[in-house]
């Protein structure tokens, strides 16, 4: 094994760059706003002396960046190191004057802050420290950030599981586990858009002679999500319904998610929901199923991973441990390809797509360290 080296990452240095980062919100559905972030982020990586590429957006969505170092003549058409990470977030524009960048104590606040600006930014500065130091490995690296992975990557995910396919590990920046582990694997997760269609009429004469669109989505998101159980989880996040308080409304819509530790018990589930499509009693109810992330088990390649970051926690004198989550992330992509993939290595904190979302700084050059110290072990 290479020597595994502390390195002297500068935490303030970092915290002003990733302010930067947070003050330009970015929630996915707002292109020009992620493509603001893209524009920051690109300035960044072409500092760094990256090789970078734009791929412009897709589904009016946002464009994604592609940066290579480290390429030579020898490893250039060799599978390399994959770093991915995303920059778009869940928090709406105007979240800034509810969640600004502070920090108090050892938590430092701010939309998107953990999940996952600061996980991406840590990685390129380990890299950034390798290139300093004369510590890369003779493999080449790829930086990939994409712009939509909080509603599930559909315009992007053929970028990422074909970039995932010519490298030879991925590393994903994201979060975390809340014990400070890493993750070794994701859950299935699908999502589903629900529909239901009424009867319109006047509500102030007589709502009985029309058929309420939403009344009838309430009923039907309590009985999806008592679909929930041990194998798998449903859950109803999204409604929109109606234009006129005096209308008995025509049209309702919902999205739901669910998740399962088990691909079997995922499609499972999707079959049932898909089931309750229904057109009876003046009222059409439909289910169609939207973005999918595959299950991620472990293979031997991820545990060979895993024992590489136990030895670089070892030598660092920081805890271990490992294990898989829900959530979903791109790593679920790249993991079920079944390309060696380590997940959760961003930096520590909680309150992720929360008005209290924040990292412990103190966590920012510890996991900065063991990036890269990952990435120069690999070969």
């Amino acid at each position: 094994m290479v020597e595994i080296k502390e390195y002297n990452f500068e935490t303030k240095k970092i915290l002003s760059t990733l302010q930067d980062w947070v003050e330009v919100e970015s929630p996915t559905f707002d292109k020009d706003s992620v493509n603001r972030m893209m524009d920051l982020c690109s300035n960044y990586l072409a500092e760094m002396g990256g090789r970078l590429e734009r791929v412009p957006g897709k589904q009016n969505l946002g464009d994604c960046l592609r940066a290579s170092f480290n390429e030579t003549s020898e490893n250039y058409n060799s599978p390399g190191i994959l770093i991915m990470g995303h920059m778009d977030t869940v928090h709406p524009i105007g979240t800034l004057q509810k969640l600004p960048f502070r920090i108090d104590g050892n938590k430092c606040f701010g939309p998107g802050i953990f999940d996952m600006k600061s996980g991406n930014l840590i990685a390129m500065e380990a890299v950034k420290m390798l290139m300093k130091e004369g510590d890369l490995p003779n493999l080449k690296i790829t930086i990939l950030i994409t712009s939509d992975e909080e509603i599930g990557s559909p315009s992007t995910r053929s970028l990422i599981e074909a970039e995932s396919l010519r490298s030879k590990y991925v590393l994903v920046p994201e979060p975390g586990l809340p014990d400070g582990g890493y993750v070794s694997g994701r859950y299935a997760i699908a999502r589903f858009n629900l529909k239901t269609e009424g009867i319109p009429f006047h509500a102030g004469i007589n709502p009985k002679a029309g058929k309420s669109a939403v009344k009838e989505m309430a009923k039907k998101i309590i009985e999806i999500e008592e679909l929930s159980n041990d194998d798998r989880t449903f859950s109803v996040g999204v409604i929109k319904g109606g234009q006129w308080v005096n209308c008995v409304s025509s049209e309702c819509f919902a999205e739901a998610i669910s998740m399962a530790k088990e691909q079997k018990n995922l499609d499972e589930g999707s079959s049932t929901i898909l089931d309750l499509t229904r057109n009876e009693e003046g009222i059409k109810f439909t289910v169609e199923q939207g973005v999918v992330r595959p299950v991620w088990e472990p293979n031997e390649g991820t545990s060979n991973l895993l024992a590489i970051t136990n030895s670089v926690c070892n030598g660092l004198g920081l805890p271990f441990s490992h294990g898989s989550m829900g959530g979903g992330s791109d790593g679920n992509f790249s993991g079920a390809l079944g390309v060696p993939t380590i997940d959760g290595l961003g930096t520590l904190g909680d309150g992720y797509h929360t008005l209290n979302e924040h990292l412990h700084i103190d966590s920012i050059a510890k996991r900065s360290n063991v990036i890269a110290n990952i990435i120069k072990q690999l070969d």
